[in-house]
Order: structure tokens, then sequence, then C-alpha cells
């Protein structure tokens, strides 16, 4: 997000508040990517995204499991836990045999 008319990137608390209300923000059963979540919240990157989400800065009752890769996945570690989530959400799930668990992104993304 860059150029003229461009809003600044959110950086330090600002960036966690602004992911924060995002996640918050996401209904059950649906997903974003952290690109998804970072152009929304107005960062500079998917990184800071994923860095404030997987370091707990964005606080402990947000639906984390509703933030995945661009591409349905998770981290390994979260995968297991994650599924029983989907699966009480009613969230569009893919059959692979790669993963544990892969959210359907053409079907659970949220176009909030």
């Amino acid at each position: 997000m860059s150029g003229p008319g461009a809003e600044p990137s959110r950086r330090g608390e600002a960036a966690v508040e602004a992911v924060r209300g995002v996640v918050l923000g996401i209904p059950p059963g649906s997903v974003l990517s952290y690109g998804d979540v970072a152009e929304l919240a107005q960062l500079a990157s998917p990184r800071l995204a994923a860095r404030i989400m997987s370091l707990g800065h964005a606080g402990e009752d947000v639906p984390w499991w509703r933030v995945v890769r661009a591409d349905g996945t998770l981290p390994d570690r979260l995968q297991i836990a994650a599924r029983g989530h989907y699966e009480s959400e009613g969230t569009a799930l893919r059959t692979t045999s790669a993963h544990w668990v892969q959210v359907d992104m053409a079907r659970a993304r949220w176009n909030g």
C-alpha cells in the first residue's frame, strides 16, 4: 500500500489492535488469509499479521483458526486443534492427504 493517497502502514500497538479488530470480525465458518488480514488492517505485509498472531499479541480470545495461509493451511502444530473448530463452525474443508486439515478457500473465504 504505497503511492499517492495510500494509507500509511500501521505499526506497533496500532497494528496489533487493527489485526485484533479484523480477526474478531471474521464470522464463524469463514476464514481470511494472513494477506487478507494485513490488507484490511492496513499493514505493510502479511508477515506482520502472521507474527502478531503467532506471538499471541492479538489476544487469547481471538478466533485464531479463522486466519490461515493463502492455501488454506495452518502450521502443523495448529491443525488438529483447528479441525475441531472448523467442524463445529461448519467451515468448508478440502479433502487432502498432505495436511490434517485444509480450508477450502474458494468457499470459506470471507468477503469482509
